[in-house]
């Protein structure tokens, strides 16, 4: 199978002069990911590299992992960020407690509970779907429902933030319920960490994971991951190898513990990257920073409203980072969208799945969390629908 625009054996006497220096156009990113990133956040990214076992790296290491506990709430020991986008860290949490033939229970009201089933399913484990229309949250009554059925579960898994939806789900009741069992509770908290609560001691998380380019307004290309006592333990008392060498974090806990035994190759620049955003997220202060989301996505919501969109995520728990609208009638989606971008330099992200073509998902997520942004995108909308 051929890849994009593979030119076959003529490829090797392309002229030099057939690639420009790079310069890609600028963006005001209002999509479900990724965000804008800070000139400070670039400015560590371009920082000199040194070796990831220089001993001002190793010490920036633990300073990494400092911060990470104060933003996911936690004390966990095995706190850490792992090389890879955001999925890196959803495998992680699955493949380093699963067994062949453990059961797992999991939330699915979007794409990423159903990708949660494949990764699980891909480990060998038996799945227990809890479900819920697209848009609404899965009942923490009929998820306890579940686990009572399937007390021998290894893992009950739930999405914190439904990217494809923009629903925001309760997540304390259930870390209540599973507080006192071998159950492992497992978080995806891609879109939510750093831009509304989350406090993983707090609600009896065990296992959770996230991504960079969201609130934290790194570029893409980092997992930062933590595990309860419970969750380790679960790890080396695992019955197989872990399915993935990348992602063993048996291995991968001695290099950010204190032995430094070397794993892989980290990724320095974006290490460098993601611990100038950390700094400014305690910088602004997190209850600072979810009060803004807070703030700007009813303000967001307030002008989509008045310009015919409608919520499409259950009333009362939608995210404000990320808010799912759905289209006015007469409104040509990709052909607004392409307009956006091409006229105003405004990107917002389409539907998936079932709800392709009839919503938008629109990201206000940290460095993109302004109040000029909003504005923006509601003169353009203004202006684009006569208004």
């Amino acid at each position: 199978m051929l890849l994009g625009n593979y030119p076959g054996k003529q490829g090797l006497k392309l002229p030099a002069t057939k690639f420009k220096k790079l310069s890609p156009p600028p963006r005001i990113l209002l999509g479900p990911g990724p965000s804008n990133v800070s000139k400070a956040a670039y400015d560590a990214l371009a920082t000199p590299i040194i070796g990831h076992l220089d001993p001002d790296f190793l010490a920036m290491m633990d300073e990494i992992g400092e911060m990470l506990r104060t933003v996911f709430q936690t004390r966990n020991r095995l706190t850490i960020p792992m090389s890879g986008t955001g999925s890196s860290g959803m495998e992680t949490a699955f493949v380093n407690v699963i067994d062949p033939g453990d059961t797992v229970v999991i939330g699915v009201n979007g794409v990423f509970g159903e990708r949660m089933c494949d990764v699980a399913e891909r480990c060998g484990a038996k799945t227990v779907r809890v479900e819920a229309p697209w848009g609404d949250i899965i009942e923490p009554d009929g998820f306890i429902s579940a686990l009572k059925k399937n007390p021998e579960a290894k893992i009950a898994a739930i999405v914190h933030a439904e990217t494809s939806t923009g629903a925001r789900q309760p997540l304390e009741e259930i870390g209540n319920h599973l507080r006192d069992t071998d159950t492992i509770f497992l978080v995806d908290a891609v879109t939510s960490l750093a831009g509304c609560d989350l406090k993983i001691d707090d609600w009896g998380v065990d296992i959770c994971y996230s991504g960079t380019q969201k609130c934290l307004s790194i570029p893409p290309g980092i997992s930062p991951v933590t595990f309860s006592e419970k969750a380790e333990n679960a790890l080396f008392s695992k019955k197989n190898k872990v399915q993935s060498w990348y992602l063993d974090l048996s291995m991968i806990c001695k290099y950010w513990g204190s032995e430094r035994v070397y794993h892989h190759t980290a990724p320095v620049s974006m290490l460098f990257a993601l611990r100038e955003g950390l700094r400014i997220v305690l910088e602004e202060g997190l209850q600072n920073r979810f009060e803004r989301h807070e703030k700007l996505g009813r303000m967001l919501s307030e002008k989509l409203s008045a310009l015919g969109f409608e919520p499409f995520a259950r009333e009362g728990f939608q995210l404000p980072m990320l808010a799912s609208v759905i289209l006015p009638e007469g409104l040509d989606d990709a052909e607004t969208r392409r307009t956006l971008l091409n006229e105003y330099k405004i990107e917002v992200g389409p539907g998936l799945g079932e709800t392709k073509g009839k919503i938008w998902r629109i990201g206000l997520m940290g460095e993109s969390c302004s109040a000029e942004n909003v504005e923006a995108l509601s003169s353009a909308l203004k202006s684009l629908r006569g208004g």
